[in-house]
């Protein structure tokens, strides 16, 4: 049970629990569920925002829960599954709740309504989700208009606050929140003119270009991208070019576009801060925390899922996760989780990305990465040196796409780093 001691200074008590789960979102939830399942009771959740559900809450359209429910549900309904079952099983939660540090020795301080709490805790679960790229982070030159939003903050604004961005509209990007509000506008009466994205493929699931685009006579434009932002007060229009293989501008191409709304769905990026501010080891091709088959990173009983991890294209594979994460961390409290890093997973030819990046046993684990390129009737290869531990055939591969394959235990040998290749 969870007991209070004076900190170094003697300022303030020290509240050991079993477990502290930072981030209220699915990733959060899910494992805090799993936890109190495997007999983890000694569990706080903490969350910042003045209710539990993370990005959830603003994803009012439907299609969450077919793998982890075997139904279609809207992202508020998914959410509510897991906080109900919180609820249900008295887990211990507290919105309004901001993190401010995270040590390598598991103390973390967080600023509430009601003051500053310090815990230390025998595992800290990383749940923060995502953040997106702003117009700054992908460097969009032009004035500094209203009327410039990210797809996450103009989806808040609509589905929330029940507030219009604008009516006259270019989304730069094919993320899946930007196509989801390229329908979302057009079905609240906006002029979606077109989705300009700047790489030669579409970066949101093939599903959602069909019913968030071609339903709706919504123009995709491939190696496109926004050169210059028109307008003193109010956004007016946009300057687009064409990209070269390397996504540079070609001259000449330009073509301006009179609009009152830009929205930006350029990408996402886990929220990292704790993590750096822990010493824990950063995977530069996710910006997550390198982890081992347990989802536990670089520093003893720290462990991170969901998309503070790596993005995800399904809240159901982050649900999914998180439980598996939660078996990694009633073991590590039992005493009986590894934490030798004896190998390196490696991200081969045609892979963009692995997690997991290191391996301690020979368990059962999953495998998620995601391919550089789109293809054809290619295949995915797992070996240990010359030694295939698994080979699939798939008929399509897209980096929009996570793709999960299952490792049996005793696959993998003592000796020599595995590399997950596309051929």
């Amino acid at each position: 049970m969870a007991s209070c001691r004076e900190d170094e200074e003697g300022l303030r008590m020290i509240e050991s629990r079993d477990v502290v789960i930072i981030g209220g979102g699915p990733a959060g939830l899910a494992a805090a569920v799993e936890l109190d399942k495997r007999g983890i009771h000694d569990v706080v959740l903490l969350e910042r925002e003045h209710e539990l559900g993370g990005i959830l809450r603003q994803c009012i359209h439907d299609g969450f829960g077919l793998s982890r429910f075997g139904e279609s549900l809207s992202g508020p309904e998914y959410a509510q599954r897991f906080i109900d079952e919180v609820r249900e099983r008295g887990i211990e939660y507290h919105t309004d709740s901001t993190v401010t540090s995270l040590s390598p020795e598991r103390i973390v301080k967080v600023v509430t309504p009601s003051g500053l709490y310090i815990y230390k805790a025998k595992a800290v679960i990383l749940a923060m989700g995502c953040k997106e790229r702003s117009r700054g982070s992908v460097m969009i030159p032009g004035e500094r208009p209203a009327g410039v939003f990210t797809a996450g903050t103009a989806q808040a604004y609509m589905n929330i606050y029940n507030r219009m961005p604008g009516r006259s509209v270019i989304i730069l990007g094919s993320g899946d929140i930007g196509l989801i509000m390229a329908r979302r506008l057009t079905l609240e009466g906006c002029s979606v003119k077109a989705v300009f994205e700047i790489q030669d493929h579409p970066n949101g699931l093939d599903r959602n270009i069909s019913q968030c685009l071609d339903d709706y006579g919504i123009p995709l434009y491939l190696r496109h991208t926004v050169t210059d932002i028109h307008g003193r007060e109010r956004l007016e229009g946009v300057t687009v070019s064409e990209v070269d293989g390397n996504m540079v501008p070609i001259p000449g191409t330009e073509e301006y576009h009179p609009c009152d709304t830009l929205i930006l769905s350029v990408g996402l990026r886990p929220e990292n801060d704790l993590i750096k501010d822990a010493g824990i080891e950063i995977d530069e091709k996710t910006s997550g925390a390198a982890v081992d088959e347990n989802l536990m990173t670089s520093v003893p009983g720290i462990f991170s899922s969901g998309n503070v991890l790596h993005v995800h294209d399904l809240v159901d594979f982050v649900s999914l996760e998180s439980e598996r994460l939660a078996a990694g961390v009633a073991s590590f409290i039992g005493g009986g989780l590894a934490h030798d890093r004896t190998l390196q997973v490696i991200a081969g030819n045609g892979v963009a990305h692995v997690v997991p990046q290191h391996l301690c046993s020979s368990s059962a684990f999953s495998l998620s990465f995601r391919v550089r390129s789109l293809s054809s009737d290619s295949v995915v290869r797992v070996r240990q040196g010359d030694r295939v531990i698994v080979e699939k055939r798939h008929r399509r591969l897209n980096p929009a796409e996570m793709v999960n394959v299952d490792i049996a235990a005793g696959s993998i040998g003592k000796e020599g780093n595995v590399e997950v290749e596309v051929v």
